[in-house]
C-alpha cells in the first residue's frame, strides 16, 4: 500500500496509479493497464502503438508492485508540474526536491532531508544507483524525468545502505510519453541552455533520448553578496538514453545510459590579504585566482523483468563511474594559504540488484531480494607546501608532496518481508534485512523493520513504523592520506589522528496521518525520531569542493512535518512546513581535519550539526487560467543553518519567491511552440547559506540573487 502526501495527490487522479498515468496531453488507452488489448486489425502499423503502450503500462505496474513503498511517506512531482513551476525543466533536480517536505537548501547544490547530511538513495526506474562523487543533484536533467518521488520515514526492508530518503526517478518513455521538443532557455549572468529530447517507437523498441548544455557565468554559489560572482563560470553537459523492448508476453528488457560532464571555475573573493611569500611573490590580487574543478559521471543499468502468474522478478546489473579533479591556482593559493593541492578522486562501481514479489494469497505478499556492489576508489594529490624553519616561520622554498592510493570495497545486502493485509483497512509489513560492508572497515548488521498502515475511514490514513538501519560511509570520499609527510610544513594538519570512518547504526521511528477533506483538500502531518551511533556527517576542508566523511559517536535527530495541498481543474496549490533538530557529540574519525579546541569541546557535550535548521518551509501554486497559458509561483523559507565555533550560532533567516508564466501557441510552421518567462528570487533577497565558519564548513556562500530567464521551445 502506498501512502501519498504533499504534491502526490495533486498530480495524478486517484483512480489510476501514478505509474500507469499517461502524461498530460497524451492520449489515454481505452483499456486499463494490465488488461489485454482489444482485437485490432492485422495491419502492424495499427497494432504496434496500442500494444506497446499496454505493455509499457504492465511493465511499470509490475515494477512498482515489486517495490514496497508500504508505510513510507511519499511525495510525487510529475513531469507536467516540473515544467509548470518557475524555472521549468531547466532547474536542477535539487531545486525540484526543495519543493517537497523537510528538504533543506545548502551550498554547492547539496540538500538535507530530515536533518541529515546526504544518506540519500537514488533509484532510476526502480534500480538503486551508487552515489556519485559530485552528487546526483547536478547529474540528472529534470526534463528527462516522467516523475520524481521522495520516500521518507521508517522505510521497509527492501531499502538499504542509504536509508534517510529514497529519490525514485522515473524516466520518460516512447510508449507512455511520445513526442519531443527542442528549445533554448537563457537570461541573467550569461546563462544559455539549449536542449533537445525525443520519445517514440523504433522497430519495436520503446525509446527516449535527451540532451542539454548549460553555459553560465555563475555555477557555484557566490562567496560575496554581489549580484554576480567573479570568475564563477561553468559549462555543463547532460545526456540520457532509454530503450526498452518486450521480449515475450511476460519478459521485458530495459536499458538506460547517461552522463554528466561539468566544468566549474571557483569564484573569488576580493580584498583577501596575503599571508605568505612563495615563488618570490608576496603581493597577489585575490580576484586573480583561477582555480578550476571538473566533475564527470557516467552511469548505466540493464533491467530484465519477468512475470510468472503471481510472481514478478527484476534482475538489474548497474555501473557508475565518477570523478572529481580540482586544479589549483598554485601561486595565488600558496601566497594566501601556504598550500596548493591538485586533487583527483575517482570511483568505478559495478553491481547487481535482484527484487521479487510473490502474491501468495489475498492477504499476503512476500518480497525478497539482494544487492551486491563492488567499488574501486582512487585518490591522487600533488600538494605544494612551504617548509617551516626552527621558529615555525614559512620559508620561500616551495616543494610538492605526492600521495596516491587505491582501494576496492564491497557492499552486500539481502532482505525478506511480508505485506500482511490483516483486514481491508489494516495492513502490517514485517521485514528483516542483512547488510555487510568490506571496505576500510569490515562490519555488518541484521536489521528488523516493521510498518503498520490503518485506514479508519475512506479519507483518513494513519501509518507508523520502526526501522533498524545500517549506513556505510561513502567509500570513494573516505580519506586515507599519509599525514606524517606534512609535518614541518605549512600543510601540517591540526593533529595526526585519523581513525577510520565507521558505518552509522540507527533506530528510526516514524508516525503520521493524512486526511482528505472533500475532493480537493488534503492535509498531512508526520513525526520522526532517530537515535544514532556513529552518526555520519561530511565536511568541506580546503579549497577543493570535495567532501570528507567523519563520525560523531552519538547523535539524535527528530522533527515534525506538516503538508497541505488543494487542487481543482485549473489550480494546484501546496505548502510544507518542517521543524527539525539534529544534534551530536564526540567526533571519533577523521580527527585531523579539526582543531584540538573544537574536538575537546564537542567530546563533552551535544552540539548542533552544521546542517541543522530548525524551520524550513516551501509553497507553490500553478494556475491554468486560459487556453494554453499558465502562471506559477513558488517560495522557499529557511531560518538559517549553523555557524560559529562548534556550530553554536546560526545564520539569519531568509525567504525567496519565484514567479513564472508560459504560453503555448501555434507557430507559422503549424507546430506547437511554448514561450516562457521566469523570475527567480524576484525580490532580490540577499542571504547567506554559509559564512565559512562552523564544523566542516570551508567557505562562505550566498544564495542566488535576482535572475531573469526566458525560453522558447517547439514540440514535435
Amino acid at each position: 500500500m502506498t501512502h501519498r502526501l504533499g504534491l502526490g495527490l495533486l498530480l495524478a487522479p486517484l483512480a489510476l496509479p501514478a505509474f500507469a498515468q499517461p502524461a498530460t496531453g497524451q492520449q489515454t488507452m481505452p483499456q486499463p493497464a494490465g488488461q489485454p488489448a482489444a482485437p485490432q486489425p492485422a495491419d502492424a502499423a495499427v497494432t504496434t502503438l496500442p500494444e506497446l503502450v499496454v505493455q509499457a503500462q504492465r511493465a511499470a505496474a509490475a515494477r512498482q508492485g515489486i517495490l514496497a513503498r508500504f508505510g513510507a511517506r511519499e511525495t510525487t512531482v510529475d513531469r507536467e508540474t516540473i515544467e509548470a513551476l518557475p524555472g521549468g525543466g531547466a532547474q536542477p533536480l535539487n531545486q525540484v526536491l526543495l519543493q517537497t517536505p523537510g528538504v533543506v537548501q545548502d551550498s554547492f547544490g547539496d540538500i538535507h532531508v530530515r536533518g541529515e547530511h546526504r544518506n540519500l538513495q537514488y533509484r532510476l526506474n526502480g534500480v538503486a544507483l551508487p552515489e556519485g562523487l559530485s552528487g546526483f543533484g547536478q547529474v540528472f536533467d529534470a526534463r528527462s524525468l516522467r516523475s520524481v518521488s521522495v520516500l521518507t520515514g521508517a522505510l521497509p526492508a527492501q531499502f538499504g545502505f542509504r536509508t534517510n530518503a529514497v529519490i525514485d526517478l522515473e524516466t520518460r518513455s516512447g510508449a507512455l510519453d511520445p513526442g519531443g521538443s527542442v528549445g533554448v532557455q537563457g537570461g541573467s549572468r550569461g546563462t544559455v541552455q539549449p536542449y533537445a529530447n525525443w520519445a517514440g517507437l523504433i522497430g519495436g523498441w520503446d525509446v527516449f533520448a535527451s540532451g542539454s548544455f548549460l553555459r553560465s557565468d555563475q555555477g557555484i554559489e557566490n562567496p560575496t553578496s554581489s549580484w554576480q560572482a567573479r570568475n564563477g563560470g561553468t559549462e555543463q553537459t547532460r545526456g540520457l538514453a532509454y530503450a526498452a523492448r518486450q521480449l515475450d508476453d511476460t519478459t521485458r528488457l530495459s536499458l538506460i545510459a547517461g552522463t554528466s560532464l561539468n566544468r566549474f571555475r571557483i569564484p573569488t573573493t576580493p580584498g583577501i590579504a596575503p599571508e605568505y611569500t612563495a615563488y618570490g611573490v608576496s603581493d597577489f590580487d585575490s580576484t586573480a585566482l583561477r582555480a578550476r574543478q571538473w566533475e564527470r559521471t557516467w552511469y548505466g543499468t540493464a533491467a530484465l523483468q519477468k512475470s510468472w502468474g503471481d510472481v514478478d522478478l527484476q534482475i538489474a546489473p548497474f555501473i557508475r563511474s565518477s570523478s572529481i579533479h580540482y586544479v589549483p591556482s598554485v601561486v595565488g593559493e600558496m601566497v594566501f594559504n601556504g598550500v596548493a593541492s591538485d586533487v583527483y578522486r575517482g570511483s568505478l562501481a559495478m553491481g547487481a540488484q535482484t527484487d521479487a514479489a510473490w502474491r501468495v494469497s489475498e492477504r499476503h505478499t512476500l518480497r525478497a531480494g539482494f544487492q551486491v556492489t563492488g567499488e574501486r576508489a582512487r585518490f591522487r594529490s600533488d600538494t605544494t607546501v612551504l617548509p617551516l624553519d626552527a621558529a615555525g616561520e614559512a620559508v620561500d622554498d616551495p616543494f610538492t608532496l605526492t600521495d596516491r592510493f587505491g582501494r576496492t570495497g564491497w557492499l552486500y545486502g539481502a532482505y525478506m518481508q511480508d505485506e500482511w493485509r490483516i483486514t481491508d483497512r489494516l495492513t502490517l509489513n514485517l521485514g528483516l534485512r542483512w547488510d555487510q560492508m568490506v571496505e576500510y572497515v569490515t562490519a555488518g548488521q541484521l536489521s528488523p523493520r516493521v510498518n503498520l498502515v490503518w485506514r479508519p475511514t475512506d479519507t483518513t490514513t494513519v501509518h507508523a513504523g520502526y526501522a533498524r538501519t545500517f549506513t556505510p560511509p561513502q567509500f570513494e570520499l573516505v580519506s586515507n592520506a599519509t599525514l606524517a609527510q606534512f609535518e614541518g610544513t605549512t600543510g601540517a594538519p591540526a593533529n595526526l589522528r585519523n581513525d577510520p570512518v565507521r558505518p552509522e547504526r540507527a533506530h528510526r521511528f516514524d508516525i503520521g496521518v493524512s486526511q482528505r477533506l472533500g475532493e480537493r483538500l488534503t492535509l498531512g502531518v508526520d513525526a520522526y525520531y532517530k537515535d544514532v551511533r556513529d552518526l555520519l556527517d561530511f565536511g568541506q576542508f580546503g579549497n577543493a569542493l570535495i567532501f570528507t566523511p567523519f563520525n560523531y559517536r552519538q547523535g539524535k535527530i527528530y522533527g515534525v512535518e506538516f503538508s497541505g495541498n488543494w487542487r481543482s481543474e485549473r489550480w494546484l496549490v501546496y505548502g510544507n512546513l518542517a521543524i527539525s533538530r539534529s544534534a551530536a557529540r564526540d567526533i571519533r574519525s577523521a580527527q585531523f581535519t579539526f582543531d584540538a579546541e573544537e574536538l575537546d569541546y564537542i567530546a563533552g557535550k551535544y552540539v548542533r550539526t552544521d546542517h541543522d535548521q530548525l524551520f524550513t518551509g516551501s509553497a507553490g501554486a500553478i494556475w491554468r487560467g486560459w487556453e494554453g497559458g499558465r502562471l506559477s509561483a513558488s517560495m522557499l523559507y529557511g531560518n538559517g543553518l549553523r555557524r560559529g565555533f562548534a556550530n553554536s550560532e546560526k545564520l539569519p533567516a531568509y525567504a525567496t519567491f519565484n514567479f513564472g508564466v508560459a504560453q503555448d501557441f501555434t507557430g507559422p510552421d503549424g507546430g506547437i511552440w511554448t514561450a516562457r518567462l521566469d523570475l527567480i528570487n524576484a525580490f532580490d533577497s540577499i542571504y547567506q547559506l554559509r559564512d565559512g565558519s562552523g564544523i566542516g564548513v570551508g567557505a562562505p556562500q550566498y544564495g542566488l540573487r535576482r535572475t531573469v530567464l526566458a525560453g522558447l521551445s517547439r514540440a514535435f
